[in-house]
């Protein structure tokens, strides 16, 4: 172990060296004939990559899902049951499994030409977005759609596939929100009758300083095992993107 640490701290020490005395003003010549140190292209570069996975679970199946089992979690009164990291898994393996025909179709018609050198970077950019503006634009509703293009002041637009990504990512968006808000809301009733009943019936019993949530929990929990919820909503968020 003692040998192992030496040759790593060596090989740091001979790294940070060999940095030192390269050029720190590399440059490389731009298209447009400036010139960009390597600094400004890392910078850039950890920008995007800061960036790119909000852009893509803005642009997926994920908000609707996470939105969901959030609520259901505040329907079931559980607090932290199932824990952020469980309903992050699930949702991010089920948006996966929503959206492996759009991946199928990127990696098919873009990556893989791109990578074999068929396709220009830009051709390949163009051609993988198709299918996930093709999918983005069947889960959008036409309102929210002129509602930002009407806020951009883009009146030449006369159907949605004129729309351009900055109009049809936020109306997407929205619209998500707006069918996760309406699936939650089906979602909360069942519980909140449980909870009315048991609030109720502790009343009529005189028991006003006995906590309705903590009496009606085993019987939410108790429901939502006998009808197999889990499964059963599951399967309906996957089914609602292509109903």
């Amino acid at each position: 172990m003692r040998c192992l640490l030496l040759i790593v701290l060596l090989s740091v020490v001979c790294g940070t060296a060999e940095a030192q005395t390269a050029p720190l003003a590399l440059a490389v010549e731009a298209a447009e004939g400036q010139s960009y140190t390597l600094s400004i292209q890392i910078l850039v570069l950890m920008t995007l990559l800061t960036l790119l996975p909000a852009a893509i679970l803005s642009t997926s199946a994920f908000v609707r899902i996470i939105i969901v089992l959030s609520i259901l979690r505040q329907a079931l009164g559980t607090a932290q049951t199932p824990p952020n990291q469980v309903l992050l898994g699930i949702a991010l393996f089920l948006t996966f499994f929503v959206m492996s025909p759009v991946i199928s179709d990127i990696h098919q018609n873009a990556a893989t030409p791109y990578i074999d050198g068929e396709l220009s970077a830009s051709e390949a950019l163009s051609t993988g977005v198709v299918p996930l503006r093709r999918f983005m634009l069947d889960q959008t509703r036409d309102s929210d759609l002129q509602l930002f293009a009407s806020i951009a002041g883009r009146g030449d637009i006369t159907s949605v596939d004129q729309a351009p990504l900055s109009i049809v990512v936020p109306s997407f968006m929205v619209s998500e929100l707006k069918t996760a808000f309406q699936i939650g809301f089906l979602v909360f009733i069942p519980f909140l009758i449980i909870d009315l009943v048991v609030s109720s019936v502790l009343m009529s019993m005189g028991m006003m300083m006995l906590s309705p949530m903590l009496i009606s929990l085993p019987f939410k929990i108790m429901l939502f095992v006998m009808v197999d919820g889990w499964a059963l909503l599951l399967g309906t968020l996957a089914s609602s993107f292509y109903s």
